[in-house]
């Protein structure tokens, strides 16, 4: 009898659409799948902001979990809500090609305001990143804390009196829910993994393992695990204003890198460009240029703030 690959996912649309992509393309391979929807901490409290939370896997946690203890056999998850440390046991089988990287502000009328330096604009977002950058460039405007899955969010803010409100664009063009009343932040560096997904499974589990090799996109993975390697030597996580984005273009790979304070008013930046075949450990001298050019003064202080 063949063997049914249990598909972990949390239950949130963007989640779904996600672990449908993955049982889409194991189906194409010949294997049988089902889907296992399972709650997670980040989607049960909607309130606390996130790097409140202790957030590092929050979203990841309860799918590990099921792994672990044989419930699913693969976790689908976006890559970026993946802490850099995985539990023992288990490993990531495979990063998918990776799809809208940007952020994108979604407002409620016009961006008349952003031009005007004497409005006090009302900005959500529950992403401590987005925030410092955002007040880097509008600091007199006024954050407000927005979570839930994206559909919720955005439901928050048509109700709230606020001005705007900033998503991944990938999870709002993935399941066809982006506003004509948005535009891409270009300015804006995303988190290191942003648009991209990736499937979790047992170390141990050489079957899994195999049937998730064909979908591992070579380009990605090289991309976020320089992203996820300068993250990781930062000591970064939701509770550190941490940006990269690498990307590949005629065999170059193209690196840039922030680290910013909380409200934005410091803010360190590294970038690279390189053959993609001496990429190896960019990350991490990437992340130290940070740390001598006062990062970790930055890191401390944040540190500090947050005790």
């Amino acid at each position: 009898m063949d063997k049914v690959i249990r598909i972990g996912t949390r239950e949130s649309q963007l989640a779904l659409w996600q672990a449908n992509l993955v049982k889409d393309l194991l189906t194409a391979q010949g294997f049988s799948t089902v889907l296992v929807p399972i709650k997670s901490d980040g989607d049960i409290d909607l309130v606390t902001p996130l790097y409140e939370i202790g957030v590092q896997g929050i979203f990841t946690k309860s799918l590990d979990l099921a792994l672990l203890n044989d419930r699913i056999d693969i976790a689908v998850h976006s890559y970026k809500d993946v802490p850099t440390q995985l539990p023992k046991g288990l490993i990531n089988a495979a990063i998918l090609e990776r799809g809208p990287v940007k952020d994108l502000l979604v407002y409620k009328h016009d961006t008349q305001f952003l031009e005007d330096s004497t409005y006090v604009a009302n900005i959500a977002t529950s992403s401590i990143r987005r925030k410092a950058q955002w007040l880097r460039r509008y600091p007199q405007h006024q954050l407000h804390n927005l979570r839930g899955n994206v559909n919720t969010r955005l439901q928050k803010l048509a109700s709230e009196n606020w001005d705007a409100a900033i998503f991944a664009a990938a999870g709002l063009e993935r399941i066809g829910v982006r506003p004509p009343e948005s535009m891409i932040l270009d300015w804006m560096l995303p988190a290191p993994a942003q648009g991209a997904i990736v499937v979790a499974c047992r170390e141990d589990d050489t079957f899994c393992r195999e049937a998730l090799t064909p979908l591992n996109h070579a380009d990605t993975a090289l991309c976020t695990g320089i992203e996820r390697e300068f993250l990781r030597y930062l000591l970064g996580g939701c509770t550190t204003p941490i940006s990269a984005y690498a990307y590949i273009q005629e065999g170059e790979l193209y690196f840039e890198g922030n680290l910013c304070n909380l409200d934005g008013t410091l803010s360190l930046t590294v970038s690279h460009q390189l053959p993609v075949a001496k990429t190896a450990g960019l990350g991490t001298s990437a992340a130290k240029e940070i740390l001598a050019q006062g990062g970790d003064a930055i890191i401390e202080e944040i540190k500090h703030v947050q005790r």
